[in-house]
């Protein structure tokens, strides 16, 4: 696409894939679920073009990075995935280069982490979709979504590790599986009852793709996922959040002290989950990114917005990291 190349780095006993194009000050970019670098073509092309280098891995358990073991989830925390990204840096960059770091979903989780980790890593961040989440004394985030939503929830549905695997092969094809996810524009709490698939989009009822979204997208996020052997790379992030959480509290109070930009859209999921819309307008996140320069809320834009309105992202993202 567009003279993007492809690379495979060795890092933490993965081998890692990446797509980057262009020279320059380098960006990263991380992806969330369940997409792949592929999530970040239109930013990739555009930074580019705009005289920098981006690149973009398929993260531990996707696509065509391989080596995670994927019927251990236990081996997709968050310090596994920081650590493969630190790998990553040390294995493209100059010693004591500094990066840009752009991050949607649970890419934003582990960007968030990054840089409240390893500051001297990353130059600025631009985070799109998930704001910062300051470690809960009172549980991981699926243990309290468990306990405000119920059973249902996607969070407490994906946690038996095969159980939703088993259950979408059943109901639907990857490709209707994205389909489904990637249009999805309902903020409200994400439900998959038992046997009866996403109750935003019962099993049965066509999709209609979005001008944004091709059919050719799909067959390559669905391929793609398919030779990474299904869901369950994504999946395991979902499962590992208990050990996760155990494995980050140290760092509770901690506070992210990079230059920071949050775009998120009015109509995402995540902007409402855990109460997440109140704490950025209060202010509260101010307190734990001290240095938030920007937040934007993108009207009528839902949890892919960087497919979605890939323009104003792409302005969004370089209007920020040209300060620096």
């Amino acid at each position: 696409m567009e003279g993007i190349q492809h690379k495979f780095i060795n890092v933490n006993g993965l081998n890692m894939h990446i797509a980057e194009k262009g020279e320059g000050p380098l960006v990263l970019f991380l992806h969330g679920f369940p997409e792949l670098w592929y999530s970040w073509r239109h930013q990739i092309v555009y930074l580019a073009d705009h005289g920098y280098r981006a690149v973009a891995p398929d993260l531990r358990g996707y696509g065509q990075t391989t080596g995670a073991p994927l019927n251990d989830h236990t081996k997709f925390t968050i310090p596994h995935v920081v650590g493969d990204l630190i790998g990553l840096l040390d294995a493209i960059t100059n010693e004591g280069e500094k990066v840009f770091v752009v991050g949607h979903d649970w890419g934003a989780i582990i960007a968030w982490n990054l840089c409240m980790f390893r500051p001297d890593r990353v130059k600025a961040l631009v985070n799109l979709s998930v704001a910062f989440m300051p470690w809960n004394p009172n549980g991981n985030i699926a243990e309290i979504l468990r306990r405000d939503h119920g059973d249902d929830h996607y969070m407490t549905r994906y946690q038996k590790p095969g159980e939703i695997e088993a259950e979408f092969a059943k109901i639907m094809s990857l490709e209707t599986f994205m389909k489904k996810i990637l249009i999805l524009r309902d903020p409200g709490p994400l439900l998959i009852p038992k046997g009866k698939g996403f109750l935003h989009s019962p099993p049965g009822v066509p999709v209609t793709l979005p001008p944004w979204l091709s059919e050719e997208d799909i067959e390559y996020f669905a391929s793609q996922h398919e030779k990474a052997g299904g869901l369950t790379g994504g999946i395991n992030y979902y499962r590992a959040l208990y050990l996760s959480w155990e494995l980050t509290s140290a760092w509770r109070g901690a506070k992210v002290m990079v230059p920071t930009k949050y775009v998120v859209g009015d109509m995402d999921i995540a902007y409402y989950m855990l109460g997440a819309d109140n704490y950025v307008t209060s202010g509260e996140m101010k307190k734990d990114v001290p240095l938030l320069e920007e937040v934007v809320v993108m009207e009528g834009v839902a949890h892919f917005l960087n497919q979605v309105k890939p323009d104003e992202i792409n302005k969004h993202i370089i209007d920020f990291i040209q300060k620096f």
